[in-house]
């Protein structure tokens, strides 16, 4: 699985990557992270407003910094979803 981070490298946005991780550890999970800073990229995901969150090209969150107890139903229901 890769999880994405969309933005500028501002504040919101490390915030949000340190959240995911936090939520990735507490699951146990094995992912990589990347780091998508080009705006020309991060259009190509239909996002406005970053900071974006990305499982595997899916976009689960922007515009906002989403806390980790979130992020965690977030992967829950994502990996959910791909075993059905």
């Amino acid at each position: 699985m890769i999880i994405k981070i969309l933005g500028s490298g501002c504040p919101n946005c490390k915030k949000l990557e340190l959240n995911a991780r936090e939520a990735v550890k507490q699951l146990g999970l094995g992912v990589d992270f990347v780091k998508v800073t080009d705006f020309k990229d991060i259009a190509r995901y239909g996002i406005m407003r970053t900071p974006g969150l990305v499982f595997d090209e899916k976009v689960v969150s922007f515009g906002k910094v989403t806390d980790t107890a979130t992020i965690v139903e977030l992967l829950k229901g994502y990996i959910n979803e791909r075993r059905v």
